[in-house]
């Protein structure tokens, strides 16, 4: 599978002190998720971000960002993909993160 390595080492440092957070590849890159709902990924050189319907429709105006699309279903729906360029320093990954581990917190555990 062909994910940037070290994008993923970043966000594992940026989640080690987040309880409930496991990794597993997947959508041929690497995952993460917070009691077992998809969080963020590693996909080649992208990052991957799960955030609320309602959000998405306000970052998907932000630089480096666009919708994250799955070929035959289209656009997924509270799910956004930060160009590297977007990421390039801490700041705006744990940023990102920060923002996914809001929303999925939210969600009911499984």
């Amino acid at each position: 599978m062909a994910f940037d390595d070290e994008l993923a080492a970043r966000v594992r440092v940026m989640l080690t002190r987040t309880k409930n957070v496991s990794e597993k590849k997947m959508f041929g890159g690497l995952c993460f998720l917070l009691h077992g709902k998809l969080l963020v990924g590693v996909m080649k050189d992208t990052l991957l971000v799960r955030l609320g319907p309602d959000q998405k429709d306000e970052v998907i105006l932000e630089d480096h960002v666009s919708e994250f699309k799955i070929p035959g279903r289209g656009a997924m729906k509270g799910w956004v993909v930060v160009d590297l360029e977007g990421v390039e320093d801490d700041e705006q990954l744990r940023d990102w993160v920060q923002r996914a581990v809001k929303f999925v917190s939210t969600l009911p555990v499984k």
